[in-house]
């Protein structure tokens, strides 16, 4: 919710750390279902829309995992760590004013996420997906995202990956 004009985890913010009367909000920009509970069914959507699962085309042998090095693992380790609680989105501009087509900071996050994973196999796909005047681009690196994100993660640094890989990819 928004506490004092920031987004923030209800739960961790400590109430001695806000001076005088606290003010209490949904957060910002979302219709709201009720009181403080916003509805996050486009955000969700958005999420789904980048396909966060693993995907591959070689069959896995059905007596083991899908195992990758201790460095790959350290490479998602801090993307994975998202919990989705739409701060990072609710914080950003461009996601206001294009929650339609702006896939926004958390799906590009999980997006990127998986583009990185060794194991996946539809990094190109992916790519393919976001290449687009809205669902990537509309980032306009204002670091919002990064700095209201309770789990002090940098979904713009994220995004701007995503577009490097996409220009490395023409070249």
């Amino acid at each position: 919710m928004n506490i004092d004009g920031v987004n923030t985890l209800a739960c961790t913010k400590a109430i001695g750390e806000i001076k005088g009367d606290a003010k209490i909000y949904p957060l910002p920009h979302l219709p709201v279902i009720k009181d403080l509970v916003p509805d996050l069914t486009n955000f969700y959507a958005q999420y789904a829309s980048v396909k966060p699962w693993l995907q591959t085309r070689t069959p896995a042998p059905p007596d083991r995992e899908r195992l990758q090095s201790k460095e790959d693992q350290e490479k998602i380790d801090r993307p994975s760590a998202c919990i989705l609680c739409a701060c990072c989105s609710t914080s950003c501009p461009s996601y206001w004013w294009n929650s339609d087509r702006f896939l926004g900071p958390a799906a590009l996050l999980a997006a990127y996420r998986w583009i990185i994973d060794t194991r996946d196999e539809a990094t190109g796909e992916r790519l393919d997906e976001l290449e687009d005047p809205f669902r990537l681009y509309r980032c306009h690196t204002i670091m919002n995202c990064a700095q209201a994100c309770p789990k002090d993660l940098n979904p713009s640094k994220a995004i701007a990956e995503i577009k490097r890989m996409i220009i490395e990819r023409q070249h």
